[in-house]
């Protein structure tokens, strides 16, 4: 970086950090405003910034799971006693990134390793400033077709963005078989599972096959399928296959989390971890994978995993009003419906679902029919729904079989966590389970998080 890069770059830092100290100020949750005054100054200065990193920048994008994984594989680098900057927030286009890095970057120093969620649609933009050394991809499910239309479309974008950088190292979910067919010419490390077991009080997944269809046009052959298109597949008309795995994983689920056996290199690795869901099972894999290159060892991973806290709204569990909550974000068919498949059908848990359709939770709501609510029919407890598409939500419980008169709507999303928290079962067994889409999660967010407005809310109560 040149003499004038490197003022520019400063001014830039200065103030974005200043808009950061003024959003503080306001009770603003603007994430990407830092960033976007940054990028205002300097154009590149993701790429200045990229600079000042002395190992790896590790990048990750997906449909689901991006924010839990890049969150585990940044916490295990922490754990490991290395520096690490990364986009915690989940703001993963180009201005919340930037916002990331401002905010949490030191001035004139340097940093071991940068962990970068990244939007998919975004991903081809960040590499035009940004010469990442890995890039992990979780999975590639129908998702907001009114922002990123069909899956093609979306690969397509992920695969332009691997083509502007041919020294990048791809870490592949060899299981997704969309997933496996990126990477190029770039060096592919494949990460997968060969068997997945499920105890007694863990749901097994029965998702229908998504768009299971070979590069060829032939219906792919399944083996094993563990949701959705995921699993152990082959074409039997080219021969097309699920790539041999790098890293191999066996994993028991339970329904306080699970255990994964991982193969490398001769080498088998036990490992433990309290987030629930199969689906949790492939970001604590992916998240190993990434660790494992960078070699951390297993003890090192392990301790990380212990203490690892869930990012908000992503499996995260907490009190409130000294009730057990858990909140577990849903924006698609496949994610909604792994999330369900997490509940006690038998349990007096009160279910809160938030439905919103702003820009960012994607406009056609019709995703609500393609997840499989019908996993609902015979539970015994009411069901809140609340945000703008409340009604529609209500309307698919309905066809989905549950009692309309189990099915109370509250427009507002605070005096639905109200009523939800008023109306709790005062049984031991007794849990909140909020279901909410994106911006519906950043509205409970900023509820919560304010504690002046969270002691009114409390209050009030």
């Amino acid at each position: 970086m040149n003499f004038l890069n490197k003022i520019n770059f400063y001014i830039a830092l200065a103030s974005a950090k200043s808009a950061n100290f003024g959003l503080h100020l306001l009770n603003s949750s603007g994430t990407s405003m830092p960033g976007l005054v940054a990028l205002k100054i300097q154009k590149n200065f993701v790429s200045s910034i990229s600079e000042y990193c002395k190992e790896n920048i590790i990048t990750i994008t997906g449909t689901n799971g991006k924010t839990t994984t890049a969150g585990l594989i940044a916490h295990i680098i922490k754990s490991s006693g290395c520096s690490v900057l990364h986009n915690e927030k989940g703001a993963n286009m180009l201005s919340g990134i930037a916002s990331s890095l401002a905010v949490s970057y030191k001035p004139f120093t340097k940093f071991d390793y940068a962990v970068l969620e990244s939007d998919e649609a975004y991903l081809t933009k960040l590499y035009d400033y940004m010469n990442a050394d890995y890039l992990l991809v979780t999975n590639l499910f129908r998702d907001q077709l009114d922002r990123y239309g069909e899956l093609d479309t979306t690969a397509k974008k992920i695969q332009d963005a691997i083509s502007k950088n041919q020294n990048l190292k791809v870490v592949l979910n060899a299981d997704d078989p969309i997933v496996a067919g990126l990477g190029g010419s770039c060096r592919k490390i494949y990460f997968g599972f060969d068997e997945i077991i499920y105890n007694d009080s863990a749901a097994e997944s029965q998702s229908p096959p998504e768009s299971a269809l070979c590069k060829c046009g032939t219906r792919l052959t399944y083996t094993k399928r563990y949701y959705a298109h995921v699993g152990d597949y082959f074409c039997p008309e080219c021969g097309n296959k699920r790539p041999e795995l790098d890293y191999s994983g066996r994993a028991l689920i339970s329904s306080s989390g699970a255990k994964i056996l991982v193969s490398h290199n001769s080498e088998v690795y036990e490992f433990t971890t309290g987030l629930v869901g199969v689906y949790n099972a492939y970001n604590v894999l992916a998240a190993i994978t990434a660790a494992l290159e960078q070699k951390i060892d297993a003890k090192s991973i392990q301790s990380a995993l212990d203490t690892y806290k869930s990012v908000f709204g992503r499996a995260e569990k907490f009190m409130l009003e000294d009730k057990p909550v858990l909140v577990q974000l849903i924006k698609n068919p496949t994610g909604a419906s792994e999330v369900l498949r997490t509940i006690n059908k038998k349990s007096t848990a009160k279910l809160l679902i938030i439905i919103n359709d702003n820009y960012a939770d994607g406009r056609d709501v019709s995703w609500l029919w393609d997840s499989d609510f019908e996993m609902l029919a015979d539970y015994p407890s009411e069901i809140v729904v609340s945000g703008i598409r409340a009604d529609d939500m209500a309307v698919r419980l309905k066809y989905a079989g549950i009692n309309p008169k189990q099915i109370v709507t509250v427009y507002d999303i605070k005096s639905a966590i109200k009523y939800a928290l008023k109306t709790f079962p005062h049984d031991a067994e007794g849990q909140l389970v909020i279901m909410p889409t994106y911006t519906a999660l950043l509205e409970m967010q900023q509820i919560l998080n304010n504690k002046n407005k969270f002691k009114h809310f409390c209050n009030e109560l």
